[in-house]
């Protein structure tokens, strides 16, 4: 085949010229002159050019091929030829779907005279393509006998008509997505015949009701998809033969169109296929869940017992159009949006047009949700299918004009997508291809053409980006808009949401106060300045977050306080509008963390924090210190001086309590660099990956405030020349291990002057531990830091500061085993850096014994462990679920590991450290714990600190007790990215029951 062939085939959208020379020329379908490179008439004339519209042209002349060859096959003269030529309409609808439907079309090749059912009637008119059946014209071109195949060919014959109308432009998407609704309409009462039919002899007919669920109850049926139905008997003595008929029903469905699903019945899958309209009745009043009335919204009567079917709707619908004012409501909705894009695989997360953000769900749950809300009131609003609906919400004035005609295309333009892509193969999918070809097909079969400087595929890609970007912007902007538009003091074109309307939006979307919610919006929205027009703006994103919270009221509350501190600061919403996921950190933070939210009320100006994922990474260590001294050294008065090292503290607390909470939040977290080897390009993590990332940063602040608050301090009281001083830190705060309210545990040790007085050096260290600790307990606007020394030897009853000898004699005479176990935590904070070594050299003996403990020893270590569990745990508190004091929880895990180190530390250098898990996995190395045992109290010391800590962000006070139900749950809950509150407790409670079992092991060995 010559260059010029292939080329001028080229013209008509032919990828393989060759191929299809080979194919139009004279050994194949004799429309193509080999030699003057042109067809061998007008009428081939006419066809090549149908072929250089469809979908691919390629694909549509290879199978006219095969199909004009089955005939030759089949002994009959081929004549879809001189049909094609006879008939325009045929060779339009023909042409498109062998482009457009490679099974439509193998099924037109192995029936090769079905391809007449696309003819164009004697009067003129187009096939009917209505989803109707034409058993008798199956019946006469199927040689398999038996209703089942004969219903097989007519549902196969009314997809083609459908198809056809649909490619060609006969039929709009609804009328498409009516008729493929109708077909399975009338296959669902076929089958119902035939299963009737095949009852037992005598067994008389049952009263049973066939109802269409999903998209075909909505008359909005794709090509291809499971087909939701419910299944309705009249009374206890149908169900017997109804059962029967069922269950033959999906069976015979499955074998002609598509699977049936009967799964949105109550129960599920768990329960009875039929049940009766009274049993229905009853479950429905008492069990159903919220999303299980949305799922109602759709019923519609499809075969069977239509007057049944009718009557079941009638009686459900009180229920469905009061589902929205029931208690847990609230959360069902919430559920409902999370399953929006749950289950999708993160690859294919952008490419989905159903599930994906900016998909049809995103449409049909806004839609479905405004229904629930506000028909009620609004019997106009009672339509099962989308389109519809969202036409009436417009029309009653619950969604804007302008919104609701962006949303209509937007679900045009990914229905037709989805219909599209569907009809390919005749296979159920909803992602977009990544393949160029595929993407070359999908754009050509949608319609799309090159422009100047772009390929179809890139005119497709902008439309579908388009589309989905606003159908995104407007799932949020459809629930919680018009609530600002009712309380503003603007008109609202084309709106009509009433302050009564609002409150009940307000409470299916959680707010416990809608009045008082109403209030705040119309407080932070009301006039007509820009402040007003950008809080308007902004709110519908804010409000979307709040209501996904346990309280939203709270949420809205704290943005309300920080908007009237900043509210006419110039930076403040320019940078809620402009910086990016700024509003979204902040909603997520004021409605999830009382403790956030208190210190960025306390501070507001910190939220530029929200606008850099560096600028809520956890300082480093030397960088804390020198810039907490800095701001120390420029006062000269102590309490100013110590005033401006707690407000940076308080800066700090903001940034990590704000990097905490946003670590599990998905998009909004803020993300650092991994350290990578050389060449190796660092992965980006959570800047606080884990509750001991978040410890040792608190850790860090605290030492930096101490040693600023030192200096201060010995700058007001500056004792003898040649004093030295150090602040030991232990406990928590020892082994890098602290909280967001964690005191500051620690010991004050000194060292007099060489040949100085020492009765005057102890008295200038104890003026110096006063002054640090009145300092920094001064009340104040910032949180306060309390500096405890009551591990100190003798406890309260002690000296407050001892010399570095005083501390060895009383260890080498007096102390006793749990002074050596609080020692294991004993690290140098601040001061002089000698005397903290000096100190810590000192402890190691005691703390890490070199013949370890004796047996005597041991059994007061498991006597104060036993009497600390029945003494120190709260009088009414759970030991199941408390962090700190609980079975498996923190003490269990420490005391484990704090025995493990006093028992071999001394011959073991490995497991001298401070820091609780990096002590269990040294023991487990060394074979002292056994490896499943010490991932199992890993486990159970890591899910408590996680706890402890979301607790005391979720309060903002300090606690202990995991509670078992209500708002604090639900927040600790959300807080650590988990979905269910009861199952988050029964896996801590299972944890917390292994990491016991692991710590009684190791502790009785």
């Amino acid at each position: 085949m010559t260059r010029p062939t292939r080329g001028r085939l080229a013209r008509y959208g032919f990828a393989d010229g060759g191929r299809a020379a080979d194919l139009l020329g004279p050994a194949g379908l004799g429309l193509w002159r080999t030699e003057e490179q042109e067809p061998v008439d007008e009428r081939a004339g006419e066809l090549l050019a149908t072929l250089s519209r469809a979908a691919d042209p390629d694909l549509a002349l290879r199978q006219l091929h095969r199909l004009v060859e089955a005939e030759r096959r089949a002994g009959d003269p081929p004549a879809v030829l001189d049909a094609l030529a006879a008939d325009p309409g045929l060779r339009r609808r023909l042409v498109a779907v062998l482009g457009a439907s490679s099974a439509l079309g193998d099924h037109l090749v192995a029936n090769p005279h079905q391809w007449t059912v696309l003819a164009t009637a004697p009067d003129g008119l187009a096939p009917t393509a209505d989803g109707r059946l034409d058993l008798a014209a199956a019946a006469r071109i199927t040689a398999a006998a038996g209703p089942v195949p004969v219903l097989r060919q007519a549902y196969r014959l009314a997809l083609l008509r459908i198809a056809a109308a649909d490619l060609t432009g006969g039929r709009g998407l609804e009328q498409t997505m009516a008729a493929l609704s109708g077909l399975a309409d009338a296959t669902l009462a076929a089958a119902y015949e035939i299963a009737v039919d095949e009852l037992p002899e005598g067994t008389p007919r049952p009263r049973l009701a066939v109802v269409a669920m999903g998209k075909c109850g909505g008359d909005e049926l794709n090509y291809v998809s499971d087909v939701d139905v419910i299944f309705v008997a009249a009374e206890d003595d149908d169900l017997g033969a109804a059962t029967l008929v069922a269950t033959r029903l999906i069976h015979v469905c499955g074998l002609v169109a598509w699977p049936v699903d009967a799964a949105l019945r109550p129960e599920g899958n768990r329960g009875p296929l039929v049940r009766t309209l009274a049993s229905h009745l009853a479950y429905y009043r008492r069990w159903a869940r919220t999303w299980e009335f949305q799922a109602l919204l759709k019923a519609r009567p499809a075969a069977g017992d239509l007057d049944l079917a009718r009557e079941w709707i009638a009686q459900l619908a009180p229920l469905v159009w009061t589902a929205a004012e029931r208690p847990e409501a609230v959360e069902d909705v919430r559920a409902m949006r999370r399953k929006i894009i749950d289950n999708v695989p993160p690859k294919e997360l952008e490419r989905e047009i159903k599930r994906g953000p900016g998909g049809l769900r995103d449409i049909e749950f806004a839609v479905q949700l405004l229904q629930l809300v506000h028909g009620r009131g609004d019997e106009s609003l009672r339509a099962p299918g989308t389109i519809p609906a969202l036409r009436a919400l417009v029309a009653g004035g619950y969604v804007g004009r302008a919104d609701g005609e962006a949303l209509l295309r937007g679900y045009r333009f990914l229905r037709g997508v989805e219909h599209r892509l569907q009809l390919q193969g005749l296979r159920r999918t909803h992602t977009v291809p990544t393949e160029p070809t595929a993407l070359r097909w999908l754009a050509a079969a949608l319609g799309y053409a090159p422009t100047p400087g772009r390929s179809a595929v890139e005119e497709f890609r902008a439309e579908w980006v388009t589309h989905a970007t606003e159908v995104r912007r407007l799932h949020a902007k459809l629930l919680y808009r018009p609530l600002l538009e009712s309380v503003a003091r603007v008109p609202a074109e084309g709106l009509r949401l009433t302050p009564e309307a609002a409150r009940h939006r307000l409470e299916i979307l959680g707010f416990a106060d809608p009045v008082g919610a109403l209030r705040h919006l119309q407080a932070l929205t009301g006039g007509v300045s820009r402040t007003a027009a950008i809080q308007r703006t902004l709110l519908p994103v804010l409000l979307s977050e709040f209501a996904d919270a346990p309280e939203p009221d709270r949420g809205l509350l704290n943005y309300r306080q920080v908007s009237d501190k900043l509210g006419s600061t110039p930076w403040y919403l320019r940078l809620l509008r402009d910086e990016g996921p700024v509003a979204r950190r902040l909603a997520r933070v004021l409605c999830s963390s009382r403790y956030a939210a208190d210190l960025l009320a306390r501070e507001p100006e910190a939220l530029r924090l929200l606008a850099e994922d560096t600028e809520l990474t956890p300082r480093p260590r030397e960088v804390l210190a020198e810039g907490f001294a800095a701001a120390a050294a420029r006062h000269d008065d102590p309490v100013e001086a110590t005033r401006a090292v707690r407000a940076l503290r308080r800066r700090e607390l903001v940034r990590l309590a704000c990097a905490d909470v946003l670590s599990r939040a998905g998009a909004l977290a803020p993300l650092t660099p991994r350290p990578a080897e050389p060449g190796v390009r660092a992965e980006r993590v959570p800047a606080l990956a884990d509750v001991r990332a978040v410890g040792i940063a608190l850790a860090d602040v605290t030492d930096a405030t101490l040693a600023a608050a030192l200096r201060t301090a010995r700058a007001a009281q500056p004792g003898p020349p040649g004093l030295r001083f150090a602040v030991i830190g232990m406990g928590r705060l020892g082994g890098y291990e602290s909280n967001y309210l964690s005191d500051a545990d620690v010991l004050f040790v000194y060292d007099p002057p060489a040949g100085g007085d020492e009765g005057a050096a102890g008295a200038a260290a104890h003026a110096i531990a006063e002054e640090l600790r009145r300092l920094l307990s001064a009340p104040a606007p910032d949180p306060p830091l309390g500096v405890d020394a009551d591990l100190r030897p003798e406890g309260r009853q002690g000296p407050l500061v001892r010399s570095l000898a005083a501390y060895a004699q009383y260890y080498a005479r007096w102390s006793k085993v749990w002074e050596a176990q609080a020692l294991l935590r004993a690290r140098f904070v601040c001061g002089d850096a000698d005397l903290g070594a000096e100190f810590e050299a000192m402890a190691d003996p005691v703390r890490y014994p070199a013949d370890g403990l004796t047996r005597e020893q041991v059994v007061e270590i498991r006597r104060i462990k036993a009497r600390v569990e029945t003494e120190r745990l709260p009088r009414g508190a759970d030991p199941a679920t408390h962090t700190k004091l609980g079975r498996g929880g923190l003490a269990d895990v420490e005391w484990a590991v704090q025995l493990l180190q006093l028992r071999h530390a001394g011959r073991l250098p490995e497991l001298r450290g401070t820091r609780t898990l990096d002590a269990l996995a040294a023991a487990r190395d060394a074979g002292l714990v056994d490896p499943e045992d010490a991932v199992e109290m890993a486990a159970g010391w890591t899910l408590a600190a996680q706890v402890r800590n979301a607790l005391m962000l979720v309060r903002g006070r300090a606690g202990d007790q995991l509670p078992r139900h209500g708002v604090e749950l639900a927040g600790v809950v959300r807080l650590l990215c988990r979905d269910d509150p009861g199952e988050f407790l029964d896996e801590y409670l299972r944890t917390g029951r292994r990491s016991r079992a692991a710590m009684e092991r190791v502790f009785s060995a």
